[in-house]
């Protein structure tokens, strides 16, 4: 029988599963072109002020609020309206499940989205040679030298960098978001994000969706208006073969 161990901040919660807190049964804007059901995975190496999940990344569970189990019956009950799964968190891969788990929604005839931060970029490129996922979003957090700053931890830019180029070497569709919070980001931050980016096919900028709760000194700022959020994308637009607004 399998000791298993208390589970700590940032790391996988055991091996032998994903650790799910919610599925979302159907969702229109989490997968591009497709609608699909999200799953919110525990655990995140992160403390992004701004995140609106706090509870998946201090919440390390005893066991998952949702099995796995549930979740393929769910999908099998969806197919033929429902294409794709969109994994999200949290940071799932973090998990050493991760892999099994997306191999039996593959074998329902699923497409898969990964929502990630980079920082494991050997997991990204073993998911992509096993064609494991079909797209993929990965946030950028901050300009390489303010991320640590930024993200309330500490950071290995390394693997942030190396999942970038994994994903713009790779065939997998994929797309690089950019969350944009007054006094976290302005526009100097952008234009020094979209310099290690230039070229790359889809680039979104998004609207936080609620305050931060990790810094109660962020509670009450405003966030950024729609124009000038637009104005942020035309500003680097020309960078990207699509650039697009996600509030």
């Amino acid at each position: 029988m399998l000791k298993r161990s208390r589970p700590r901040p940032g790391r996988g919660i055991n091996r032998l599963h994903v650790p799910i807190a919610r599925l979302l049964n159907l969702s229109l804007r989490d997968y591009p072109g497709k609608l699909c059901s999200k799953v919110y995975v525990y655990g995140c190496n992160f403390r992004c002020p701004y995140c609106p999940d706090t509870d998946l990344i201090f919440n390390q569970q005893e066991g998952s609020k949702v099995h796995e189990g549930d979740v393929y019956d769910h999908l099998y009950r969806v197919r033929g309206y429902v294409s794709g799964l969109c994994i999200g968190g949290g940071e799932p891969t973090l998990h050493n499940g991760l892999l099994g788990f997306i191999y039996r929604v593959k074998s329902l005839g699923f497409d898969v989205k990964l929502d990630t931060n980079g920082t494991r970029p050997k997991r990204i490129k073993k998911l992509m040679e096993e064609r494991l996922i079909d797209y993929v979003s990965m946030e950028i957090k901050a300009p390489m030298e303010r991320y640590p700053e930024v993200v309330k931890a500490k950071v290995d830019l390394d693997s942030v960098k190396q999942s970038i180029r994994i994903l713009r070497r790779g065939g997998v569709d994929h797309e690089f978001t950019v969350t944009m919070i007054p006094g976290l980001l302005d526009g100097n931050d952008l234009e020094k994000i979209t310099q290690y980016l230039i070229g790359s096919k889809r680039f979104v900028l998004q609207q936080f969706t609620l305050p931060g709760r990790h810094c109660p000194e962020l509670e009450d700022m405003g966030r950024y208006s729609y124009n000038e959020l637009k104005d942020f994308r035309d500003r680097v637009a020309p960078y990207f073969s699509s650039c697009e607004l996600r509030v």
